[in-house]
């Protein structure tokens, strides 16, 4: 299920960075506060636990910002 909505969220930067390269910066920015907030607080568990909870969060957040450059990428290499 979580899979699924990071999923989801990635699919959903890349068509609105694609379609809006402007406007899709407050969503990416927004994605990657929320996903920032997760990792510091799963963060907060003591010793490697807390490392190897917040991973997920810093992955995902990564995973968004990379979706959304690649349809600003695509947006850009358009004979325009």
């Amino acid at each position: 299920m979580t899979i699924a909505v990071i999923v989801g969220i990635c699919i959903l930067l890349l068509i609105l960075a694609f379609v809006a390269p402007r406007l899709s910066r407050g969503p990416e920015r927004a994605t990657h506060r929320a996903f920032g907030t997760g990792g510091r607080a799963a963060g907060k568990a003591p010793g490697p636990l807390g490392r190897l909870l917040s991973k997920p969060f810093f992955t995902s957040s990564k995973a968004a910002g990379k979706s959304a450059s690649a349809g600003r990428r695509g947006r850009d290499k358009l004979p325009m």
